[in-house]
């Protein structure tokens, strides 16, 4: 009886394995099917102009923009629709004013750019701070930064960031429209001296531009050369070294030039600057506010410039057979503007003390 006993539990032990091992090969069968991995994101590491290198998530669908001359740029480029947030002083063209805003270059609220979520944020070497590439960084938000000194590493940036940015083929149409209209400017102006001229980009105090900031070197494109030789960026210049050197011209950029007839009428009667030959004389060129800009717009304040400062170099030649006029023809009269009010954002280098215009990026 006892062998017969365990006979039967022996075989209850194997018919409950058994079952057990029945019940357990679905499972088995269905851990070992291939299972789809959650998607990973797609990265690309680009090298920005700040020497980073950057994480960028592709593609880009969402970008915010924390310097005016950006926003500037992503129009440029016809990617405006995936632009989600700039600045307070992200103002060109017009619709950017309609774009979510994220507060100063300076200081924005890092809160509404994550909120925004965005898969890149734009921003340049010289105007926005360090600390803010740092904060973005601790809450996972790539960042590209912009550096161009010169008119052709303004274009040759926007070239970069339209490859950054997923238009490389938009990038190279416009960076080729640009360098065409350089070379043309370039042959019209090659034989003409240049003027010698004072930039303004504040009044009150005097500060102009130094020899190596990006608007120097649009002035040297447009045919004229400041009379200030600074290294510095933005130096402030006294009224009497201006009267000594007496330039040709005074230069400045306003958003609304003929808003600023008066605030000129009101500069030639202080005594300070009536000692100044320009000023007394209405030797003045007023050119959009474009040219503080580091963005490919700022061509076309280079041909404006060069048009009030060479108008004989855009006069038209008659054509052959045609009789020339008897008189020559008087050019016009130069315009009577003052720029008295540039976009500021930062306080190093693009920033100067209120009191007359500064130098918006």
């Amino acid at each position: 009886m006892k062998e017969i006993a365990i006979a039967r539990l022996r075989f209850a032990v194997c018919v409950t394995v058994a079952a057990m091992l029945c019940a357990a090969a679905p499972l088995r069968a269905q851990s070992a099917s291939p299972t789809a991995p959650p998607s990973s994101p797609f990265f690309r590491e680009v090298t920005d102009e700040a020497g980073r290198t950057v994480r960028i998530p592709q593609p880009v669908r969402r970008i915010v923009s924390l310097a005016p001359s950006l926003t500037e740029t992503v129009y440029a480029l016809g990617l405006q629709d995936r632009l989600v947030g700039d600045t307070d002083y992200c103002d060109y063209p017009p619709d950017a004013k309609t774009k979510t805003k994220v507060g100063g270059a300076i200081n924005p609220s890092l809160e509404q750019i994550a909120a925004l979520h965005p898969d890149l944020v734009l921003m340049t070497k010289g105007l926005n701070r360090l600390d803010t590439v740092y904060s973005l960084d601790h809450l996972g938000i790539s960042a590209y930064a912009t550096d161009p000194r010169t008119v052709d590493e303004i274009i040759s940036s926007s070239k970069k960031l339209a490859d950054v940015l997923g238009a490389p083929e938009t990038g190279d149409l416009i960076a080729a429209d640009l360098q065409r209209r350089l070379a043309d400017l370039r042959n019209r102006l090659s034989a003409l001296p240049p003027k010698r001229v004072l930039f303004a980009v504040w009044t009150e105090p005097l500060i102009s531009i130094g020899r190596d900031t990006f608007i120097a070197d649009a002035l040297r494109r447009a045919g004229a050369v400041s009379i200030v030789d600074s290294s510095q960026d933005w130096p402030q210049v006294n009224l009497e070294e201006v009267a000594r050197l007496q330039p040709d011209y005074l230069v400045f950029a306003a958003s609304h030039a003929e808003s600023v007839a008066p605030q000129l009428d009101a500069l030639a009667r202080l005594p300070g600057w009536r000692i100044i030959d320009a000023v007394r004389d209405r030797r003045y060129a007023v050119i959009s506010e474009a040219v503080n800009r580091p963005a490919p717009r700022i061509v076309e304040a280079i041909e404006d410039l060069a048009k009030q400062l060479h108008p004989e170099a855009f006069a038209e030649k008659p054509e052959a057979g045609k009789e020339k006029p008897g008189k020559e023809i008087p050019p016009p009269q130069h315009q009577t503007f003052l720029h008295l009010s540039l976009d500021i954002h930062s306080s190093s280098p693009d920033t100067v003390s209120r009191g007359g215009c500064a130098c918006a990026r």
